[in-house]
C-alpha cells in the first residue's frame, strides 16, 4: 500500500531545521549528558554478572532469582525497545530521556536498597523498562543538534563511552563490592548511578532542546501486550520450573505462550496491511540476509550470556575466586572485541560473511578452550592466565562478528524499512539474552543442584560446568556453520545498508547496545539508535 509523505522531523526548540540545521550552542553538554546515560546502562548490564553469586548469598537468594536479575533486565530492555523510540517521537525525546533517567536513577535506588530477592529482581525489571525508554533518545539528541559534519566525532565518543562500560563494568563492579565502598558492599554498584543520574537530569533540563515527529505517529500497544505476554510465557516456567518441579500446568503455560505467539504474528500482518504500523513489519522477514542474520543473531547472544553466567559461578561458588580475580579474567573478552572491531568495519563491506564465519568459529574455540581448562583442573587450582587467554580469543570473534551482522540483518532490507529493521535487531540481542540465561541456566543450576547440593565441592561444579560449556561450544559451531547461508554478495549488501542509512540522514534521523531510524511505514520510523547495534 501506498504509504504517506514524510515531514522531516524539526527541534522544537531553536536547534533550527531538520537536514541543515544550526548546531546548537548547548550541544557537547547535551551530548556529555545522554552519553552519561548510556554509560550507566552499559556499566550496570556488565557490573552485575560478576557480583552475581555475592548478591545472592546476601540476600539468601535461591539461583532462580539470580536468573531473573539477569534475564528481567534485558528481556524488559528487549520487550520496550521499539516502543520506548516511537514514545520519542510522538511525546518528545527530551521529556522521553528525562523520564527514563529519574526511572532509571528510581530503579536503581530500589535495587541497591532491596532485602528481599523478589525486590531486587522488579527493580531490574525497572531498570530495563526505564534504560528502553531512555537509551533510544541518545542518537537522536546527536543527531538533532549537531551538524552533519560532527557527526563522526559525537558517534565516535559514545561509542568510546559504551566500550568502557564494557570494559569497565566488571572491573568497577568487582571493585566496589570487594573494597565494601561506605559499607555498602554490592549496593554501590546500584547507588553510584544516584548522583550520576541527577547530574543527568539537571544537565538535560538545561541543554537539550525538545525534538519530536511532525508526522502523526500510531503505537501498537496490542502488538506489545501480546509480545510480552508470549515472552515470559515461555521464560518463566524455563526459569521457575527447575524451582517447582516442572509441574504439568508450566507446560501447558508455554504451550499457551505458543499460541499466543501465534496471534502475534496474525495481528501483525493485520496491522502492517491496515496502516504499515506494525511493531515488527513482517516484509523485513521476505529477505533471506534478515532471516538467517537473526538467527546468527539470536544464537551469538544467546551462547555469550549463558556462558558469563555460568563462568562467573564455576570460579566464585565452585572454585572459591575472589570478584576481582573473576573481573580481570571477565575483563579480557572486551580487550578482544576492541582489538578486531575495527577490522570488521574496514573488510566487512566485501567479506562479512567470512568476518562472521571466522569470528564464530573464533568463539567456539574460546568456548572450548575454557571447558578443556576447567575439565583439566577438575578439583584442583585452574590456571587464570589460560582462563583469560580463552576470554580474549572469544572477544576477538565477537569483535570480528558484531559489526558485520548489523549490515548483514539489514543488507537486503529496502531503505524505507531501516530503522525497523535494526529495531528489531537490537530488540533480538536483548531477548536473546535473556533466553540464553534462562535455558542454559536451568540446566547449570539443575546439574549443580542435582549432585549433592549448592555447597558441592570444586570436582562437582568442574563437571557440571564442563558439561553446559559443552552445549556454548555448539551454539558457536551452529552459528559458524549458519554463516555459510548468509548473503554471498556483501558488496551489494554493504552498499544498500549505506543507502538505508543515506535516506535516514537526509530526512535529519541516521541509521545497536543501542537499543528508531527510518520511516516508511506509515507510523513505523523511530529513532536513530535502532541503526546502531548495542555495544557489546
Amino acid at each position: 500500500m501506498s504509504q504517506p509523505s514524510r515531514t522531516p522531523d524539526r527541534p522544537a526548540g531553536p536547534a533550527g531545521e531538520s537536514g541543515d540545521r544550526a548546531p546548537s550552542q548547548h550541544r557537547w553538554i547535551a551530548l556529555t549528558v545522554v552519553t552519561l546515560a548510556s554509560f550507566l546502562d552499559n556499566l550496570d548490564a556488565n557490573a552485575v554478572t560478576v557480583v552475581l553469586p555475592t548478591i545472592q548469598r546476601d540476600l539468601g537468594a535461591g539461583f532462580t532469582a539470580a536468573q531473573w536479575t539477569l534475564a528481567g533486565y534485558a528481556l524488559a530492555y528487549a520487550l520496550f525497545l521499539i516502543t520506548g523510540g516511537r514514545l520519542g517521537d510522538i511525546y518528545g525525546r527530551k521529556r522521553l530521556f528525562m523520564f527514563g533517567v529519574a526511572g532509571f536513577t528510581l530503579a536503581s535506588i530500589v535495587c541497591g536498597t532491596a532485602v528481599l530477592p523478589e525486590v531486587l529482581v522488579a527493580g531490574r525489571f525497572a531498570q530495563g523498562f526505564m534504560a528502553a525508554l531512555m537509551v533510544p533518545q541518545a542518537v537522536s539528541v546527536i543527531v538533532t543538534m549537531f551538524h552533519r559534519d560532527e557527526w563522526a566525532r559525537a558517534f565516535a565518543v559514545l561509542g568510546a563511552a559504551l566500550s568502557l562500560g564494557s570494559v569497565g563494568g566488571p572491573l568497577l563492579g568487582g571493585m566496589l563490592t570487594e573494597l565494601d565502598v561506605l559499607g555498602l558492599g554490592w549496593r554501590a554498584i546500584f547507588l553510584i548511578n544516584v548522583p550520576l543520574g541527577v547530574i543527568a537530569l539537571v544537565l538535560s533540563a538545561r541543554s537539550m532542546p525538545e525534538s519530536r515527529s511532525d508526522e502523526a505517529l500510531r503505537l501498537d500497544l496490542v502488538g506489545v501486550v501480546l509480545l510480552t505476554t508470549a515472552s515470559l510465557g515461555i521464560l518463566y516456567p524455563l526459569i521457575q520450573g527447575r524451582e517447582q518441579g516442572w509441574p504439568g500446568w508450566m507446560f501447558v503455560f508455554m504451550g499457551v505462550a505458543v499460541l499466543v505467539l501465534a496471534l502475534f504474528v496474525g495481528q501483525q500482518r493485520r496491522r502492517h496491511r491496515r496502516d504499515g504500523s506494525a511493531l515488527i513489519p513482517p516484509t523485513l522477514f521476505k529477505h533471506r540476509s534478515t532471516v538467517v542474520g537473526l538467527t546468527v543473531t539470536l544464537l551469538v547472544f544467546s551462547g555469550v550470556a549463558s556462558f558469563f553466567l555460568v563462568l562467573t559461578y564455576h570460579l566464585q561458588t565452585g572454585l572459591g575466586w575472589s570478584i576481582v580475580k573473576t573481573a580481570l579474567v571477565t575483563a579480557a573478552w572486551p580487550v578482544g572485541i576492541t582489538a578486531t572491531f575495527q577490522i570488521a568495519w574496514k573488510f566487512g563491506t566485501g567479506r562479512g560473511r567470512l568476518c562472521v564465519r571466522v569470528g564464530s568459529f573464533l568463539m567456539a574455540c574460546g568456548a572450548l578452550w575454557t571447558l578443556l581448562a576447567v575439565g583439566s583442573a577438575g578439583s584442583g587450582e585452574l590456571s587464570w592466565l589460560q582462563l583469560a587467554g580463552a576470554e580474549l580469543v572469544m572477544g576477538c570473534g565477537m569483535g570480528l562478528t558484531t559489526p558485520v551482522l548489523t549490515a548483514v540483518v539489514l543488507g537486503d532490507v529496502p531503505p524505507q524499512d531501516a530503522g525497523a529493521g535494526s529495531g528489531v535487531l537490537n530488540a533480538a540481542i536483548q531477548f536473546s539474552t535473556a533466553a540464553g540465561v534462562a535455558i542454559l541456566g536451568a540446566l547449570y543450576f539443575g546439574g549443580v543442584e542435582g549432585g549433592v547440593g549448592a555447597s558441592a565441592g570444586p570436582g562437582h561444579f568442574s563437571s557440571v560446568t564442563s558439561s553446559v560449556l559443552w552445549c556454548n561450544v555448539g551454539v558457536f559451531v551452529l552459528t559458524t556453520v549458519l554463516s555459510s547461508f548468509l548473503p554471498g554478495s556483501d558488496a551489494a549488501a554493504a552498499g544498500k545498508s549505506d543507502a538505508a542509512a543515506e535516506s535516514a540522514e537526509h530526512d535529519g534521523k541516521t541509521g545497536h547496545e543501542g537499543k528508531n531510524g527510518h520511516e516508511g511505514t506509515a507510523g513505523h520510523e523511530g529513532t536513530a539508535e535502532h541503526l546502531v547495534p548495542d555495544p557489546v
